[in-house]
């Protein structure tokens, strides 16, 4: 087998804008010009995926680039016949870059005769040939133990660190929010990263989907304050819970997000909302009216996962990147 001299890039139709924006990163890294897999991801009429690859991929480090959002089921079956089609095209490894892992809210039984679907996934994904996982910001940590391969879950709050220090003039005013108990380690490590005090909205719900009641624990009064939790999907419940933190007597509410899933009416109700500004990362590609929304701003993480992919490839730490001063030179002039 020929010595793995370049990563290669390949991707699907889920987030063609990030996977062009991560070759570019990596072009500006290397100091040599990096470019996507030429291939052709198509569907039949009756909407089979066939995918084909135009290029020698044997013996190659390949890193198909596919988050697993909306369609998901679509996104996920690209991903899986991309991985396979590398596989039997003997390429010498081959690593899914899914910057949203779809399905990960489905990481345990809430109640009888229901599925782990995200553990179902991982399955699908190491049968179809994927030999590492690099993602952002799970929804839940202990999914990384779903797989028998290295997981490399990269996070978001770096990012939002660096750009609350830029948005914010004086931190001392500002305290970090997790929505509910269950976001209460993420919360407190970007309240770390900025040195913020930290509240929680405590939330009951009578069924799933559907907020009963909202409780602020701690003292907002006077702050801007920060919600930070790792999705939005309809946004009910964050602008509920802006709503009642500036009921509290917050002077401001922002929120920062590592999903902007945005389904159903979350755009018109963050617009209509209490909330100054939602900051999403471009995880998953973001739709017209996301990006038209006058209090929605959208933050890269192509430098990130450009780096990430680089580290992976050449044997260096990934986990280096955890870290606010190592992201901060790859990011500026960015944010």
């Amino acid at each position: 087998m020929p010595t793995v001299i370049e990563p290669k890039l390949i991707a699907g139709n889920a987030n063609r804008p990030l996977a062009e924006a991560i070759a570019r990163r990596m072009s500006l890294y290397r100091g040599m010009s990096v470019g996507l897999v030429d291939a052709r991801v198509e569907r039949f009429n009756d909407q089979e995926i066939f995918v084909e690859v135009y290029e020698n991929v044997r013996g190659e480090d390949m890193f198909i680039i596919q988050p697993t959002s909306n369609p998901a089921n679509d996104n996920l079956m690209e991903l899986l016949i991309m991985a396979d089609a590398l596989r039997r095209s003997s390429a010498a490894r081959i690593t899914a870059v899914i910057p949203y892992f779809g399905y990960a809210r489905q990481d345990r039984r809430t109640k009888a005769r229901t599925p782990i679907s995200a553990k179902l996934v991982a399955n699908m994904m190491v049968t179809a040939g994927i030999e590492r996982i690099l993602t952002l910001d799970l929804h839940a940590a202990q999914i990384q133990g779903f797989f028998d391969i290295p997981v490399d879950n990269l996070y978001a709050s770096p990012i939002f660190a660096l750009d609350i220090k830029k948005q914010f003039d004086n931190l001392e005013d500002v305290l970090v929010i997790s929505p509910d108990v269950g976001g209460v380690a993420r919360a407190r490590e970007l309240a770390k990263r900025i040195n913020a005090p930290l509240a929680i909205v405590d939330k009951r719900r009578e069924k799933p989907g559907e907020v009963a009641e909202m409780t602020v624990i701690g003292d907002v009064t006077g702050k801007k304050c920060i919600i930070v939790d790792d999705m939005c999907d309809t946004a009910g419940t964050l602008c509920k819970a802006a709503e009642v933190i500036m009921d509290h007597g917050a002077t401001e509410v922002h929120a920062y997000i590592s999903h902007g899933v945005m389904s159903g009416p979350a755009v018109e109700r963050i617009t209509k909302s209490v909330l100054k500004t939602l900051v999403l990362t471009d995880s998953i590609q973001p739709t017209g009216p996301v990006s038209q929304a006058p209090n929605i701003r959208v933050l890269p993480t192509a430098p990130m996962f450009a780096q990430s992919i680089l580290n992976i490839w050449n044997g260096t730490s990934v986990s280096s990147l955890f870290e606010t001063e190592t992201l901060g030179p790859i990011y500026e002039g960015i944010l």
